[in-house]
Parts: C-alpha cells; sequence; structure tokens
C-alpha cells in the first residue's frame, strides 16, 4: 500500500493556493445529480461546490457503467461548522486517549476531519459522494458514508480489507470514474473526493491549490 498522507501533514499545509475566485454553484439547480439531504442545513450550503468541481463530478457521473449513479450528500462547509466538527472529534480522541500529545490527536483527528484552516470541503473544493442504482436506492459500499475509523473498525478506508466482494465492486466503479475526471480520494474516506484543494495540489505535484477556504452568506 502507498503511503497514507493525512491532511494534519505539514506539507498539505506547505502548498500555496493561487486562489482563482470560481463562484460556488448549486448542485441541485444546476445539475441532474442526485441529491441527500441527510447533511442539510438551513441556509443550503451543502449543496454548493466551485464550477470546476461540479463539471468534473458530472464528468465522471457519465463515464459510471449503466444503472449506477452518484448520490451527492455534502460539498461546500462553512469553515466555522468545519471548525466545530473537528475540535468535537478531537475532544472525544483526547478522552479515550488521554496519555496523546496535541500532535497525535490532531493527527488523528485529520484521518477523519480535517484541520480546519486547510480542510477541502471549506475551499467548496471536496465532495462527499456514493453510489445508487438507476432508481436512485443507495448502494453497499461497506460502511456508511462518514463512518470513523472507531465505528467501522478501519472500513472506512478506501482500501480496507474488511468489506465484502459487493462493496470492494462498488467501491472500485466509484473511484475509476472520479479519478479519471480529476478528483483524488482522501485515503482514509472512500467517500471524500476532491479537486482544486492544497490536498489534491500535493496528491498531484501541481504548484498551487486553485482553491482557498470561502466564505458563504446565505
Amino acid at each position: 500500500m502507498s503511503e497514507v498522507i493525512l491532511m494534519s501533514d505539514p506539507r498539505v499545509a506547505a502548498v500555496p493556493v493561487q486562489e482563482c475566485d470560481e463562484e460556488l454553484v448549486d448542485v441541485g439547480s444546476q445539475s441532474d445529480l442526485l441529491v441527500d439531504h441527510r447533511k442539510h442545513d438551513s441556509a443550503g450550503a451543502f449543496t454548493l461546490l466551485r464550477r470546476g468541481v461540479l463539471d468534473r463530478l458530472l464528468e465522471a457521473q457519465a463515464s459510471l457503467p449503466d444503472g449506477f449513479r452518484f448520490l451527492f450528500v455534502e460539498g461546500y462547509r462553512p469553515p466555522a461548522l468545519q471548525l466545530s466538527y473537528f475540535q468535537e472529534y478531537a475532544a472525544f480522541l483526547q478522552a479515550e486517549h488521554p496519555q496523546w500529545s496535541a500532535d497525535q490527536v490532531r493527527s488523528a483527528a485529520s484521518r477523519y476531519v480535517s484541520p480546519p484552516e486547510i480542510a477541502p470541503h471549506s475551499a467548496g473544493s471536496a465532495v462527499d459522494v456514493t453510489l445508487a442504482d438507476a432508481d436512485g436506492r443507495e448502494l453497499n459500499l461497506g460502511t456508511r458514508i462518514n463512518a470513523s475509523p472507531e465505528d467501522s473498525a478501519g472500513a472506512c478506508f478506501t482500501q480496507a480489507g474488511n468489506i465484502d466482494e459487493a462493496a470492494r465492486f462498488h467501491r472500485s466503479i466509484l473511484c475509476s470514474a472520479l479519478a479519471s475526471a480529476g478528483l483524488v480520494n482522501y485515503p482514509t474516506e472512500w467517500w471524500h473526493w476532491s479537486y482544486g484543494d492544497r490536498y489534491w495540489a500535493l496528491a498531484t505535484q501541481a504548484p498551487a491549490a486553485v482553491y482557498g477556504q470561502k466564505d458563504f452568506e446565505s
């Protein structure tokens, strides 16, 4: 298995950002993607993505085999919400492992929630997505979306071995389509894919990210 680079890795934060000021667009109104509402927020921020990310997501969906489609779960996440998610999970880990240093907690937390200052979701560059069948029924990909490493015994890792053959097959379809459209996966979360952010830039050896943290007002 290749090296798993976590979001907390200093190499991610060191990537420069050359913000292109591309707009956030609404997935629900500007695409035919099937949208799940489990992450619904009052402002509708969860259905937003940078235009370039949505274009690539639609390109990936067009390449799926017959009978499959994407189920979009979450895109943009306001920085304040990202901070609250990170702090909550870090506090849980610290309570579970009181012997851990602050750096250990930060590293472990970043397997599941990105540090807020570099979070792809807060740049509008990341999407949490799974597969559905032609009738819109969510398919088995081994764990629920947003399953933590603790909840799933590590099955949330994209290359996890402790999933059944159906889930492995569905993950291969998801990964092939999204990677072919230029998105990169965060390997501790099979559902998390991004384009244009710092993590993407590091993974693809791009000279800079094109999307930085984005504020949103409803």
